[in-house]
């Protein structure tokens, strides 16, 4: 057996998965998110250790046969979150996640500090990145950034809980704005621009090379053997690559989870920063990709829910199923933690434009699902732009679920979506995946097969056809509202 598990920004995952690569069992924990302050997002990283215990216990509980024959462990989890340390390993301060916003000040600050940060890290400073959180904290909180002595990213302070050991995977640390990510390296340059060295960072590995093996007190209260060995894992979206067999260049997929994701595999480093896309190393060896991000997806539907009064995000789609497929010239921009790609822009905001008094709930919910997929039409165009066009992609994460998402997101982006069996186990899966290489030393293309394809959904033209003048809309109303947004938040 080989145990994945996926610390998430709303739950934490474990999955067992067995040799012939059957989901055995799974189990999930809820977390929540702080927001003391505009543009802040945080969590106690003693939260996620709890929530990982008691996912790994329902494992447990439900098959502790098979718990016992764990041979290996691998993690993934949400990207670019800053867990700081002191020289004791306690933590500092909570966590700084991925959709935080606080840093677009030191984002310029540390781009005029790294004149080359574009060319050596692949990316653009942006607030949700890591590098520029530190400058933040050294900035507003001097004498704790003086007592820092490792940053870890989220999975990987759960690694040190496991296992005691300061180590990294290079898909994940690609998002730390830290990485020579051509190089697959730690940059001496980008580290000393915020006023850190290598000794603050862990140790690089691939992701599926074994990192250290599980302290005898964690296996026992897990129920698996004494010294399991963990693998060096993966960034979520490079896991629920490895999950869904998205390795082989030019494959792709589309993952509807709290944010959004279109992820492209190469064989080469390949940036494209103007644009706001993403180039990381991926989780395997010789390998890199390219991703636009959306920080806001399927979370935009809860919002929608609790906005509305909805019984669940369940309910509120039947009810955008039901309404009849033309919301008129209602708009939503799903911007309700700022943007990625292709804006980079933390003061954008949420809107709902074109409200009459005959907008009903499952209007609402109808233009949510439809902003939330002309952002990812914004994404697909950026990605184009250096790396080609893309033919199809595998749908991933839990909005996948959804057939209506499914037909509005294959018409606004004018691609087939692929919707394999087993997708929606995402990250969790491609963990266990790599934990299983780490164990075995196979190769790749041996255990990270494509998954089985369910079903595909092709584009609708008249659908097509009715979305593009709201896409339309919806693409100037970003330009018109910039100002405001920034306005709003007073920078």
């Amino acid at each position: 057996m080989y145990l994945g598990i996926d610390l998430g920004t709303s739950g934490v995952k474990a999955v067992l998965v067995d040799e012939a690569q059957r989901l055995v069992g799974q189990s999930t924990a809820p977390l929540e998110v702080s927001r003391p302050h505009p543009l802040w997002s945080e969590q106690d990283p003693e939260d996620w250790w709890a929530a990982t215990g008691r996912a790994v216990a329902g494992l447990r509980a439900a098959h502790p046969d098979a718990m016992a024959a764990v041979r290996g462990i691998g993690l993934s989890g949400q990207m670019h979150g800053a867990t700081l340390l002191d020289k004791g390993d306690r933590v500092l301060r909570p966590a700084i996640l991925w959709n935080d916003g606080r840093s677009g000040a030191e984002c310029a600050e540390l781009e005029r500090r790294a004149p080359n940060l574009r060319a050596i890290a692949g990316n653009r400073a942006m607030p949700g990145f890591t590098a520029p959180k530190l400058l933040w904290v050294a900035t507003h909180e001097p004498d704790l950034f003086t007592a820092v002595a490792k940053v870890l990213l989220p999975k990987d302070w759960l690694r040190l809980r496991m296992t005691g050991d300061h180590a990294s995977d290079l898909s994940d640390s690609a998002g730390t704005l830290w990485l020579d990510v051509g190089r697959r390296a730690w940059s001496d340059e980008l580290l000393a621009a915020t006023g850190l060295g290598e000794a603050h960072m862990p140790r690089l590995y691939e992701g599926c090379q074994p990192t250290g093996a599980l302290r005898a007190e964690v296996a026992a209260e897990w129920g698996v053997p004494p010294g399991t060995v963990v693998a060096a894992g993966a960034g979520d979206n490079a896991a629920g690559a490895v999950g869904v067999g998205v390795v082989a260049p030019g494959s792709a997929f589309l993952s509807l989870g709290t944010s959004g994701v279109l992820f492209v595999s190469g064989e080469r480093f390949a940036p494209n920063p103007e644009r706001g896309v993403h180039a990381f190393c991926h989780a395997l060896p010789g390998r890199w990709h390219q991703m636009s991000v959306m920080l806001s997806a399927a979370s935009c539907l809860s919002f929608a829910a609790r906005l509305t009064g909805a019984v669940d995000e369940a309910s509120l789609l039947r009810e955008a199923e039901s309404h009849g497929g033309d919301p008129g010239a209602l708009v939503f921009l799903p911007y309700l933690s700022g943007e990625r790609t292709p804006h980079n822009d933390p003061h954008a905001k949420g809107v709902f434009f074109g409200l009459t008094h005959d907008t009903d709930r499952g209007a609402l919910a109808r233009s949510v699902l439809e902003g939330v997929a002309f952002a990812f039409a914004d994404g697909l165009d950026a990605l184009e732009e250096a790396g080609g066009r893309v033919e199809r992609f595998l749908v991933i994460g839990g909005g996948a679920r959804s057939a209506l998402w499914g037909r509005i997101l294959a018409s606004a982006l004018g691609r087939p979506l692929d919707y394999p069996a087993g997708g929606e186990v995402g990250p969790a899966f491609g963990a266990a995946r790599l934990a299983r290489l780490a164990v075995t030393g196979e190769e790749p293309e041996t255990v990270c097969r494509p998954l089985e394809i369910r079903h595909t959904v092709e584009p609708d033209p008249a659908l097509a056809a009715a979305l593009a003048p709201r896409r339309r809309l919806f693409r100037r109303l970003y330009g018109d509202l910039t100002a405001a947004f920034r306005e709003a938040d007073g920078a």
